[in-house]
């Protein structure tokens, strides 16, 4: 290996400084395409109209052709009347008589305007009696008509180099005439996915082995930056078949991509392939979280990138790098996201020494206010990403960001998505119902899980249109409904049961699996309801396993069916699918509380008519296993 930089962790600003001396990132050179493949393209010539728009002066509605003076002091009660022209002008037909004075010519929509003509007299202001046209409302010059030229002349530029074709553009390039245009060559990516733990969607699966999704997401977000993607597979770990391929791609591709093989490990040999190009590693370790593995190299001044194989940091790291380049290669100019103020709704810890990225989503909070949700962290996250509306950078010398900090929120795409109805709080499979019965209603829904009691202080807070919730009262033993205040409104949901699971061999009771202190636990998050339940459960205890705390029911069942737990609390209709045995504790209420000012929202009125009693979603819910509230939401 040439490079002794392996690793060698460099400011994010300071790495890609580095890197761009080394590569080209000009546009492409240009090509000749037919306009029914300009879609997308971004133009490499300006365009001038060769022919006038419209190319002649013509009738915008069907009436007739008249000179303006000739309808003055025209009226419903003083009409005027006007010699009715033989001739009449369909679209398409040049005209052969003159509209002379006192006179007027049948007309089409899109006919061209006879000489002598200046004005279009709709044919609803008259009447026709024998072979006059009775005139009712007076023209001005110009009237329903538009003149030769006056939307695009000929000679005037209507495009200019640069711009990216989108149906109004081709649209412009159909109205002047041109069927073919020169275009910035697209920029060929070649994707190589790389480890022996890959396998592509459809393969067989078995522990140990993740599926392929870097590829896949890769490819597509080269098309969406208006780059053409090769994918060339997936490879395991054998030097000489990814020096092969590497070999490959670089015949031909603009720019090569390789997931995966980024750390300091025995089978991570694509580090090791890349260092033998010219000049080979420029920057192999980025001062990020996620991404910090991030290898950015060169080949004659074409990019070759290695980024982590974890999907998060994969995405992360291909945006902020990658992506820039891609659209300068294609002619465009550098992606420059927008930015948005909002509030952070809760405190986020950072690693010192490393510029952090924070996936957020965002809600409203009234009608200016935007509130930022952490959507929790991991560079294996698949979802994350695509569930979040932008990112915060947390400062390399940055330990903790309070909530209610003022932060700037990075936007991933141009466009914030309003949602009808934003859910945050405690997840369940059954919302997942709900939420999928209400999108197929039209309704855009927004479901951020934080546990019942952020949904709770979120609803306080007007922060959600819905926060469901799963919180017993001690005292009373009453589930939810105690903890409201003035300012909320409980809409009954289901009710679920909430249980102790193992393997389906294991038989012995709760007790006796509490007390054996060989058992492994797996927790749930801090803030949740079930979270709750457990530490009521174990009381003083602190098995091990305590310290693990996925942050959904289905994370709990995994952990107990792989044996990286032998107990956890999780809800029947989980434990039924993962095919685990289940020891009931308790039957909880999972019910809504809304903001009593969003109640009357068409969304929640939408949710409230799902839930109602006998509507189609019970009986889906009850085939899942969630019982029927106790009081009638509608």
């Amino acid at each position: 290996m040439k490079q002794s930089q392996f690793l060698e962790v460099l400011d994010r600003d300071e790495a890609e400084r580095r890197w761009r001396e080394a590569i080209d990132v000009a546009p492409l050179a240009s090509e000749t395409v037919a306009l029914e493949h300009a879609l997308g393209r971004v133009l490499a010539e300006d365009v001038r109209a060769e022919v006038d728009v419209p190319g002649f002066d013509r009738s915008n509605m069907d009436g007739f052709a008249v000179r303006a003076e000739d309808t003055y002091g025209a009226s419903e009660d003083h009409p005027g009347r006007l010699r009715l022209n033989p001739e009449s002008v369909p679209t398409g037909v040049v005209p052969g008589d003159e509209v002379g004075p006192g006179s007027a010519t049948s007309i089409a929509t899109g006919g061209m305007l006879p000489r002598g003509a200046d004005a279009v007299l709709p044919v609803e202001f008259t009447d026709i009696e024998e072979e006059s046209v009775i005139v009712r409302r007076e023209r001005v010059p110009g009237a329903a008509v538009s003149f030769a030229g006056t939307d695009i002349g000929a000679g005037e530029t209507v495009l200019f180099s640069g711009v990216r074709l989108t149906s109004r553009e081709t649209g412009v390039l159909a109205a002047v005439g041109r069927n073919v245009v020169r275009v910035v060559r697209r920029p060929r990516v070649a994707i190589l996915s790389t480890g022996d733990e890959i396998v592509q969607p459809g393969e067989a699966m078995r522990p140990g082995l993740v599926y392929d999704s870097n590829g896949r997401i890769l490819a597509d977000a080269v098309t969406e930056l208006g780059g053409d993607p090769k994918f060339f597979g997936a490879f395991r770990d054998d030097e000489k078949a990814l020096r092969a391929a590497l070999e490959s791609a670089l015949a031909d591709a603009d720019l090569v991509l390789l997931s995966g093989g980024t750390s300091k490990g025995e089978g991570d040999l694509n580090a090791q392939v890349v260092a033998d190009l010219e000049p080979g590693i420029i920057v192999h370790g980025v001062a990020l979280k996620p991404g910090k593995p991030i290898c950015l190299a060169a080949c004659d001044r074409r990019p070759v990138v290695i980024l982590p194989g974890f999907p998060t940091s994969a995405v992360f790291t291909f945006h902020e790098f990658v992506a820039p380049v891609i659209r300068e290669l294609a002619g465009m100019a550098a992606d420059q996201r927008e930015i948005a103020s909002a509030r952070l709704a809760q405190k986020a810890v950072s690693e010192r020494g490393r510029l952090e990225y924070l996936l957020v989503g965002l809600v409203h909070k009234g009608e200016a206010e935007l509130v930022a949700y952490p959507m929790g962290k991991g560079s294996g996250s698949v979802t994350a990403f695509s569930r979040a509306d932008g990112f915060v950078r947390i400062e390399r010398n940055t330990e903790i960001v309070e909530a209610e900090t003022q932060v700037s929120v990075h936007l991933l795409a141009p466009d914030l998505p309003v949602a009808d109805l934003v859910v945050v709080g405690s997840h369940c499979i059954g919302l997942d119902l709900i939420a999928g019965a209400l999108s197929r209603d039209g309704y855009r829904v927004k479901v951020i899980a934080v546990g019942s009691q952020g949904g709770l202080a979120a609803a306080r807070r007007g922060e959600c249109d819905v926060g469901p919730i799963h919180l017993l009262d001690p005292e009373t033993g009453t589930y939810n409904a105690p903890f409201l205040d003035a300012s909320l409104k409980l809409l009954p949901g289901y009710t679920r049961n909430q249980g102790v699971v193992t393997l389906a061999d294991e038989t012995r009771g709760t007790d006796e699996l509490l007390d054996d202190p060989t058992l492994r636990m797996v927790n749930r998050n801090r803030g949740s309801g079930t979270r709750i339940l457990i530490d009521e459960l174990l009381a003083d205890r602190r098995p091990a396993g305590y310290a693990h705390e996925p942050r959904s029911h289905f994370a709990v069942a995994a952990a107990i069916s792989q044996k990286r737990a032998d107990w956890g609390v999780t809800i029947d209709t989980v434990a039924r699918q993962a095919g685990l045995r289940f020891r009931s504790l308790r039957a909880e209420h999972y019910d809504f509380v809304v903001p009593a000012d969003r109640w009357d929202r068409p969304a929640v009125r939408a949710l409230r008519r799902l839930l109602a009693a006998g509507s189609p979603l019970r009986g889906e819910l009850s085939a899942l296993g969630f019982g029927p509230a106790d009081d009638d939401p509608a």
